[in-house]
């Protein structure tokens, strides 16, 4: 069977290893020999303990470029920030990449927001694919869409002509024809849903949404809601985003029993409010469970937490801390099935908004209609089919 090469380059948190986990396993289980380069291998460790592959350091970007947009208005402006300003610069990490492949000799290299993989693949005549929820899995064949929308479109046209020509600069022949080609491959396989599309694609337009690629929990613990819980709440919030103590009074004052996950606290911080009626969870809930009681999940909109509520039916209140994030809570709440909190301040009446999401039944009846529209979703079949079309590449 074939050698397939799973890369991640670019992004944070463990969502990208998690979902080449699940690949790497589906495809291991069908006899391919797998092996994987990772932008982090000290905070995967413990996820992919179990997975029994070669797990190796990515080439990554470590270096600061000074004057470039901040922040970025497109992908190619993020891959500016990435080594893609100058030939000069993008020749050493491209470098690695090479002599990785050609150590391994992988037959098709899967890039999981791995553009300088998919570069070095190409130059040497090695066959990729990618897989991405939508964000980093552009349109094809056009330009990159605008990511901030007072980012003036001169400058966004400059930037992508930029990254293009440097990264054609490293090719000897085959020139890439768009930017957005370095992030899609020769086969893209986009796993998201036409509702969560952070570029609102036409649903004609693509060939086939696998839907959004997800390390499910395992199972895990009993959730522990405080005594007597009512009307139950899941929160999942980090202490870096500034309204995350408020929404938490706000909950309290409006009676909601809050199940409240947050890795500062599960690792030993003081919790940014005290109260009866909020639950710290000692460490990740088993989401199918919390989700089954809960009448409202609160996150930063995170693709895994927020699909899975969806999938179970649950409206959201969404508090984004970046630029993915707020474009996905910006999609969920054009479905009506939940709050994009990103423009309300911690000052701000909190205590009306969650009242409004807890109250306003529109909110649960979307929910619910996107959680029957998806029903049956399985991320078991979804993994046998990526593994299905990245075996057509290889024929």
């Amino acid at each position: 069977m074939a050698h397939i090469h799973l890369c991640w380059e670019l992004g944070g948190g463990l969502g990208h290893a998690g979902r080449l986990k699940m690949l790497a396993q589906t495809l291991l289980s069908r006899g391919h020999r797998v092996s994987l380069s990772l932008r982090d291998l000290m905070h995967t460790h413990t996820l992919l303990a179990d997975l029994d592959v070669p797990k190796l350091q990515a080439p990554v970007w470590l270096h600061q470029a000074v004057g470039l947009p901040s922040p970025p208005g497109s992908l190619a402006e993020i891959l500016l920030h990435c080594g893609y300003l100058e030939p000069s610069a993008l020749r050493g990490t491209v470098a690695g990449w090479h002599a990785m492949f050609e150590l391994l000799r992988p037959d098709l290299i899967v890039a999981d927001f791995a553009p300088t993989a998919i570069l070095a693949a190409r130059g040497m005549g090695l066959r990729s694919a990618s897989v991405g929820n939508g964000f980093y899995s552009p349109p094809p064949g056009r330009a990159l869409p605008a990511l901030q929308q007072q980012a003036p479109a001169a400058r966004l046209a400059a930037s992508e002509a930029r990254v293009l020509q440097t990264a054609n600069a490293l090719l000897a022949e085959r020139p890439f024809e768009r930017a957005a080609d370095l992030l899609l491959g020769d086969r893209p396989l986009l796993c998201t849903w036409p509702e969560l599309d952070h570029y609102a694609r036409p649903e004609a337009d693509v060939a086939y949404w696998f839907g959004p690629n997800f390390l499910p929990d395992a199972g895990g613990p009993t959730p522990q809601w405080p005594a007597g819980a009512v009307r139950k709440v899941f929160a999942y919030l980090k202490a870096g985003h500034p309204s995350h103590a408020a929404v938490l009074r706000a909950l309290v004052a409006e009676g909601c029993h809050t199940l409240v996950y947050m890795p500062e606290v599960a690792g030993g911080a003081q919790p940014p409010v005290s109260r009866p009626l909020l639950h710290y969870a000692a460490g990740p809930v088993a989401l199918s469970k919390a989700l089954a009681e809960a009448e409202l999940c609160v996150c930063h909109a995170g693709e895994a937490t927020l699909a899975q509520s969806l999938l179970a039916g649950v409206p959201l209140l969404m508090l984004p801390s970046h630029t993915e994030q707020f474009m996905t809570a910006r999609r969920v709440a054009l479905s009506g099935a939940g709050y994009n909190a990103a423009l309300i301040t911690p000052s701000s009446d909190w205590r009306a908004v969650v009242r409004q999401v807890l109250d306003d039944e529109r909110y649960r009846s979307a929910a619910r209609a996107f959680a029957t529209r998806h029903q049956g979703f399985s991320q078991r079949r979804m993994n046998v089919e990526l593994a299905e079309a990245l075996e057509q590449q290889l024929v």
